[in-house]
């Protein structure tokens, strides 16, 4: 009797051990499809993500680009992602496209553009831009897209990287320079102060806006703490390294674009 039980017994055991085997064969090829399907979805969304931007569908493109990192975060390609993102955002900025960080606003009688944007804490520049807008002509009844997200700016030193955030969104990254020997200081600031074509004081003279000997470029963004802020260039060569003399130094046409995009009273913190 017992050797019956124990050749039943033997039998289950084997029976289960091969089952374990059949199952151990069959899940790499479970993993393998799996995978394969990955890389296909991978490729054929970054190819409608291609052709809704092509078609004028920003909006749509971004989500896409979102939803690649989001899905595939150890891809490869996920920097080339979040910097399509970036190009959106700025594309979907200055264009008539509403976002949940942006309105439809109708002009009323005695509005301006520097009055609207004060009042939604935006540049006239950016409505201007946002709306194909020449000049500052407006009339009332007429609707346009007013941004009123709020932005804010980080620099960090060890990357000489400039983040422009809105929430905890990275809106755009530009590339910097920040001061020689670690000298841009670090902490929070606001800018205060906003300059076209600035005058450069260097030691007591006044170097015009057109001379090439005005480093500060096109445009200056100062700070409440007297004598930084950030600012274009007239040596682009320079950027990526810590070479000013405290200030924060940006290409030419990315300060011009961050000009537009920011008001007076933007934080910006400094790290190390």
């Amino acid at each position: 009797m017992n050797k019956r039980w124990l050749l039943i017994g033997s039998i289950v055991i084997l029976i289960i051990l091969i089952a374990l085997v059949a199952l151990r064969i069959k899940r790499p090829s479970v993993s393998g499809l799996s995978e394969g399907t990955k890389t296909i979805s991978v490729s054929s969304l970054s190819g409608q993500a291609k052709n809704l931007e092509a078609k004028g569908n920003l909006i749509e493109a971004k989500a896409i680009y979102q939803r690649l990192i989001n899905e595939s975060p150890r891809s490869s390609e996920v920097m080339n992602w979040q910097k399509k993102i970036e190009e959106l955002n700025i594309k979907i900025l200055f264009s008539t496209l509403i976002t949940p960080q942006g309105i439809l606003y109708e002009i009323q009688p005695g509005d301006t553009l520097t009055k609207i944007a004060k009042q939604f804490n935006t540049t006239a520049d950016l409505i201007m831009k946002s709306n194909g807008l020449k000049d500052d002509k407006i009339l009332p009844g007429r609707k346009i897209k007013v941004w009123t997200g709020a932005f804010s700016i980080v620099v960090d030193k060890s990357q000489n990287t400039l983040i422009l955030k809105t929430d905890e969104e990275v809106f755009k990254t530009y590339v910097v320079s920040t001061g020689i020997n670690n000298s841009t200081p670090t902490g929070n600031f606001k800018i205060v102060n906003k300059l076209p074509n600035p005058t450069w004081f260097k030691a007591g003279a006044a170097v015009p806006p057109d001379s090439p000997q005005n480093i500060l470029g096109s445009r200056w963004l100062g700070f409440d703490l007297p004598g930084y802020g950030i600012h274009g260039t007239t040596e682009p060569q320079s950027l990526g390294k810590q070479v000013t003399q405290g200030c924060v130094r940006m290409y030419n046409s990315d300060i011009e674009e961050l000009y537009t995009i920011v008001p007076i009273g933007t934080e910006v913190t400094i790290v190390d």
